[in-house]
């Protein structure tokens, strides 16, 4: 026993030292120069500065600022035209010059100019750009041989990766901040109103960080910095980046040739599954979403998944959302056989669903003529395509509103609408409604949908 106590005491001195051998000021050279500068030196000089330029057309109404005035004056006065400008970032993503930044920064410029880290300027054109989710490709005039960055897997990135932002803050000039990826899948509504499916980190991201890059520790391209979460319009250390998967779909189908991105269509509304759902489903925990509704044509429905169903992944990757169900739609991308992990009745199944565009094949755009109220209005039938771009509900059918003209301006239809019934008729073809037209009458009674309202007119010839 008396052994014990000095092999005791020992054991209490040697443990602070032991502690404290952990923590020591740098002792070599090469420790002393650790930094994030040879990350620096690979990533920024594909970092651009992108000044764009686009006109504004004004009505110079003299009651333009009057609250009350304003209203019954809309639309008076000549048009005067206004230069806008933007300053943003961007990212070199192909050395012939293809650059990815966001929508927001070049929106529909008439003139674009992108100066590169050495000075380098070229004019830009757009190639593609989305406002739904902020991207926009744009190639740069005459470039050869520039440097570029190579897109990273964003799917690989994990909370606690060190990353970069490099861009162009307040137009002081090129500056990096440092910092970590704070969430991944991070659904946000970001400054401009839209919901977006981001990578969220704490690196400072300033007013004219937009577009720039989110790069990881090899100087790959991760993220496309597009928004902050703000209260004073500096950064309060809550970032979004657009993931790089994501990206990289912009920019395959900019190098394809397509002026529009298109996107991959479920045809399905699914809603995220709570606790309350998790509950009644006898899921262990809340995950996955429950398809709630499919379209008849839904690819989906065809490969056999039912209203009902909860989609637990796809392309093994998990869905907990409505926006990540659509996020890992787009990253995969149309065309691709896509398996689909499912929970039905208690039983785990993997279904293989091929992802296509959203078919167009009706008929129209038609303009109806004649005498009849509905005359000038420039119609089709609905189809997924329409479905999806003017987001109609899954069970919207019929004939819808493409652009209003003639007499039928006056009666406050507007595109969008859906024609659903005319005189008592439903109407689910071009060629019911031109019989309908057809037969005449004094009075026209029209059933509307618009968005989830059903609204009717009755209009005397």
């Amino acid at each position: 026993m008396r052994r014990l106590v000095p092999i005791a005491l020992a054991l209490l001195l040697i443990s602070p030292l032991a502690a404290t051998a952990e923590s020591r000021v740098p002792a070599t050279e090469a420790e002393v120069k650790l930094s994030f500068a040879p990350v620096v030196r690979a990533a920024a000089p594909a970092v651009v500065n992108i000044y764009a330029t686009w006109i504004v057309e004004r009505r110079a109404s003299p009651f333009a600022n009057d609250p009350f005035f304003s209203q019954f004056f809309e639309g008076f006065g000549q048009g005067v035209p206004r230069m806008q400008n933007s300053l943003g970032s961007g990212v070199i993503v192909d050395e012939s010059g293809i650059v990815v930044s966001n929508y927001h920064v070049v929106q529909e410029a008439t003139d674009i100019r992108v100066v590169l880290a050495d000075r380098r300027e070229y004019d830009g054109e757009v190639l593609l750009s989305d406002r739904d989710t902020d991207i926009a490709v744009i190639r740069l005039k005459g470039a050869s041989d520039l440097p570029a960055l190579d897109i990273a897997d964003s799917e690989a990135a994990e909370v606690g990766d060190l990353v970069l932002a490099i861009g162009n803050p307040f137009g002081v000039g090129q500056t990096v901040s440092s910092g970590i990826i704070s969430a991944t899948a991070r659904v946000a509504a970001v400054d401009r109103g839209q919901a977006g499916y981001f990578l969220q980190t704490d690196a400072p991201i300033n007013p004219g960080n937009s577009g720039g890059a989110l790069v990881d520790m090899n100087g790959d391209l991760v993220g496309l910095n597009t928004s902050i979460l703000t209260r004073s319009g500096g950064s309060n250390g809550i970032g979004f980046a657009i993931p790089s998967n994501l990206v990289a779909r912009y920019v395959e189908q900019a190098l394809d040739g397509r002026d529009s991105f298109s996107r991959p269509w479920a045809g399905a509304s699914v809603q995220p599954v709570d606790s309350g759902l998790a509950e009644a489903l006898e899921l262990d925990r809340p995950r996955g979403v429950l398809v709630t509704e499919l379209h008849p044509q839904s690819p989906l429905a065809a490969a056999g998944i039912r209203a009902g169903d909860v989609i637990l992944s796809a392309g093994g990757l998990p869905v907990n959302g409505n926006e990540e169900f659509e996020y890992r739609l787009l990253t995969l991308g149309f065309g691709s056989d896509v398996v689909v992990s499912v929970l039905r009745d208690g039983s785990l199944e993997e279904i293989t669903v091929a992802v296509p565009e959203a078919p167009d094949d009706s008929a129209g755009p038609v303009q109806i003529g004649g005498r009849s109220p509905l005359a000038g209005l420039t119609v089709a039938e609905v189809t997924p395509r329409l479905i999806e771009a003017l987001d109609l509900p899954l069970s919207a059918t019929g004939v819808i509103v493409v652009r209003t003209g003639g007499y039928a301006s006056r009666l406050g239809l507007r595109p969008g609408d859906v024609l659903r019934g005319l005189n008592g008729q439903g109407i689910d073809t071009l060629e019911t409604l031109e019989r309908i037209i057809n037969d005449g009458g004094r009075i026209w009674d029209l059933e509307i949908g618009r968005g989830n309202r059903t609204l009717r007119l009755r209009v005397r010839d």
